[in-house]
Formats: C-alpha cells, sequence, structure tokens
C-alpha cells in the first residue's frame, strides 16, 4: 500500500516538474526577449545618432525604451539603460544627436549587462 502511495507521489511530482519548468523557462525566455530587442533598438538608435538622424534616433530610442521597460526585470544596469534611454529621448527630441548618441550609446553598454 505505501509502495503505492510513493509511485503515485513521484508521478504527480515528475509530471508537476514537466509542466512548470518549461513554463517558468518561457517567462525568463520571455524576459531576455525584451532585453534583447531593447538592446537591437538601442544599437539602431546610435548608428543613426552618429548620421544625424536625430528624428529616427528619438523612434529607436523609444522602442527599446518600451522593451526594457516591459523587460521585468530587477537589476542596476536596466535600470541605468532606461535612464539613458529617457536622456536620448528627450535629447534627440531637442534636435541633439550628438548628445543623444551618447546618451543611447550608454544603454546599449548597460543594457548588454542586463542577464
Amino acid at each position: 500500500m505505501k509502495m503505492r502511495i510513493h509511485r503515485g507521489a513521484l508521478a504527480v511530482a515528475a509530471v508537476a516538474a514537466l509542466v512548470v519548468f518549461p513554463l517558468f523557462s518561457g517567462l525568463a525566455l520571455a524576459e531576455n526577449k525584451h532585453v534583447s530587442e531593447a538592446v537591437e533598438h538601442a544599437k539602431e538608435a546610435v548608428a543613426h545618432g552618429k548620421q544625424g538622424h536625430a528624428d529616427v534616433l528619438v523612434k529607436h530610442s523609444e522602442e527599446a525604451l518600451k522593451h526594457a521597460e516591459a523587460a521585468g526585470v530587477k537589476n542596476p544596469h536596466l535600470d541605468e539603460g532606461v535612464k539613458h534611454l529617457k536622456e536620448a529621448v528627450e535629447h534627440g527630441k531637442a534636435g541633439h544627436a550628438d548628445v543623444a548618441t551618447k546618451h543611447a550609446e550608454e544603454a546599449v553598454t548597460h543594457l548588454s549587462e542586463v542577464k
């Protein structure tokens, strides 16, 4: 009788592990996907900023900001990246492509460190 109970409990635990682990892994991947999207948009912002295209830099910085804020990760590098993206948007809207580019570069540096 005890053997049946143990076997049943083991089966339930195994099934639960097979269902729960992929669920949490998927959530972690979704968070990392937002961070990688933020990095890619921030890199695009830098590229356009170096060409003097402040308007396109703003668009990519705003997209990067959306993804960074959606990541849901508590990380000081993410916080710094968000701060620099906001600065990039602000300076880009003012037409200061050079300053906005420096902030976007800082954002790339910090966002790349988010694990």
